[in-house]
């Protein structure tokens, strides 16, 4: 029985990563899609004793997706 699938290609992958990095491009010069403000952003300052784990919203989201 032939497989009906071809075999992926180096070539087929680099022209897909090309084609995707053209749609980003292009999304990201749309009118009306505001650019990120650098000055928006918080940036918290690093905890003194080393680590950086903090309990919050996203992660406390995740943990309720992974609840059986």
């Amino acid at each position: 029985m032939p497989d009906s699938q071809s075999k992926p290609s180096r070539r087929g992958f680099f022209f897909s990563a090309a084609a995707a990095g053209a749609a980003v491009a292009v999304v990201a010069n749309l009118p009306g899609v505001p650019a990120l403000n650098v000055e928006q952003v918080e940036i918290k300052p690093l905890p003194e004793r080393g680590g950086g784990y903090s309990l919050s919203e996203h992660v406390k989201r995740y943990y309720k997706t992974t609840r059986i």
